[in-house]
């Protein structure tokens, strides 16, 4: 399991008594903390920070360590914060700097000089947070006593956003195809995005994925289906256009692991050798958290990627969802989001239905995909772009609601949702920001997920 390093700070000056009680106290602070994220990360305390040397060391460790994703730094004691400079220079990993206190309450009666020298965590961490804010270290500070569920909170949600931001790096994104003609936002810069946040993605042709499933068994195809009649309603008698579709998720999951891929995108322009456009392949497959764009749009696959890791260990739904048409009764205006085919069936608010029904777009046979309404409940929307010197993330809250009344020839999902705080601010304020009509959907993640996620890899954020 991936794990958070737990770093007290002090110095040498207050001599041995008090520094064995320093160092048992961050342990202690460190297995609380440990037992709490059970099941998320493993938490485990370094020596305590007393010199230049041994704080670089520790820090060292911690950039070096793989398994490791993010720091957890407290001053117990005041900790003259030169020392820390050559170690916070050397910090490749995300730093929680936690502002707390081993005891809860003072101890009225007897505190004494004593008692005021072990916990100065007031005078130690705001020097600590001078040396960072003067070296511009990205990092999240969250005050308040340990043990307080508000404060487990939010080391909880940055774990979460730790632990996505270990998996962006290094994380591998394909694109079948390239992006799709004429289309501005969907576009960037793909050497920049590797360099800010670690995605390598690279152009496939189609004929690779092509290739894998002209090679799959009929076994393959059957095994395929069982898994569609279990997870969803078979509402269509073209069997063979479903089998198809189990035919390119069988190459696309090969595809999937030969590659080490995370995302992928492809695009209806480009689909010389397949027969259907990948539609209820590709829904099933972001069901369980593989990042999709459609018309070759990567910053949304990865961004989806991302997302789903960093909500892994939340309640609600994450993944891909476009722009489509409104609703607009003044005063209750409504979007309904969708795509051709590839929404994913995480936002599905009943048991999906497997239909064939023709696209309309691409020249291809009718192809096989899941219809449903979606799931309500509050939620985020969130953007990628590309500004040409830097990546922007915009964010908007959104609240997901059940379709009014039925859409009988709407023969694709659908999800629907109210634009916060009204219509007229959250579409303006989107489209001042260059918000593109692909975004990543969350019910599990909040704003301050992405604020900071954005804070920690330094990207530009807009909330609307």
């Amino acid at each position: 399991m991936k794990k958070l390093y737990f770093m007290t700070g002090s110095q040498d000056l207050y001599g041995e008594e008090t520094l064995a009680r320093v160092a048992e106290d961050g342990k202690a602070v460190a297995a609380y903390l440990d037992d709490k994220l059970n099941g998320v990360v493993r938490v485990e305390h370094l020596a305590v920070g007393m010199d230049s040397d041994g704080i670089y060391d520790s820090l060292l460790k911690a950039g070096a360590d793989r398994d490791c994703v993010g720091v957890i730094v407290w001053m117990h004691t005041f900790s003259p914060a030169k020392m820390w400079i050559r170690g916070l220079k050397t910090l490749t990993k995300p730093m929680l700097h936690l502002h707390t206190q081993y005891n809860e309450r003072l101890p009225y009666a007897d505190i004494d000089m004593d008692f005021m020298n072990l916990n100065q965590s007031a005078h130690g961490d705001r020097e600590f947070g001078f040396i960072c804010t003067r070296l511009g270290v990205k990092r999240e500070v969250v005050a308040g006593y340990y043990k307080n569920e508000s404060v487990l909170k939010r080391i909880r949600a940055f774990a979460d956003v730790a632990l996505a931001i270990d998996f962006s790096d290094g994380m591998r994104v394909a694109m079948l195809g390239n992006n799709m003609r004429d289309v501005a936002v969907t576009d960037g810069d793909r050497v920049e995005s590797e360099i800010r946040y670690g995605w390598n993605v690279n152009y496939y042709g189609v004929g690779d994925l092509v290739e894998l499933a002209d090679k799959v068994t009929p076994a393959e195809v059957k095994a395929m289906m069982k898994n569609y009649e279990c997870s969803y309603t078979m509402a269509t008698e073209d069997v063979k256009a479903v089998e198809e579709q189990a035919r390119y998720e069988v190459a696309l999951n090969k595809f999937i692991e030969r590659e080490r891929v995370s995302a992928f995108t492809d695009t209806f322009q480009d689909l010389h050798g397949l027969r259907q456009l990948p539609g209820l392949a590709v829904q099933d497959i972001m069901a369980r958290g593989v990042g999709f764009g459609p018309e070759g749009d990567y910053k949304t696959a990865a961004l989806m990627a991302v997302l789903c890791r960093m909500a892994a260990s939340r309640k609600g739904a994450t993944a891909f969802l476009e722009d489509y048409t409104y609703d607009l009764p003044e005063g209750n205006e409504l979007e309904l989001a969708s795509h051709m085919l590839e929404v994913s069936p995480v936002f599905a608010a009943e048991k999906p239905r497997i239909e064939v029904h023709p696209l309309g777009i691409g020249g291809k046979e009718p192809p096989a995909r899941l219809v449903f309404g979606g799931i309500s409940g509050k939620g985020i929307a969130v953007s990628m772009v590309d500004m040409g010197d830097r990546f922007r993330l915009v964010c908007g809250r959104i609240e997901l609601v059940a379709q009014p009344e039925p859409m009988p020839k709407l023969p694709v999902a659908r999800v629907m949702w109210r634009i916060l705080p009204d219509f007229a601010s959250g579409t303006e304020g989107w489209i001042y920001a260059g918000g593109a009509h692909h975004a990543v959907v969350s019910t599990a993640l909040t704003v301050d997920d992405i604020r900071l996620f954005a804070r920690l890899t330094d990207t530009e954020l807009v909330i609307v």
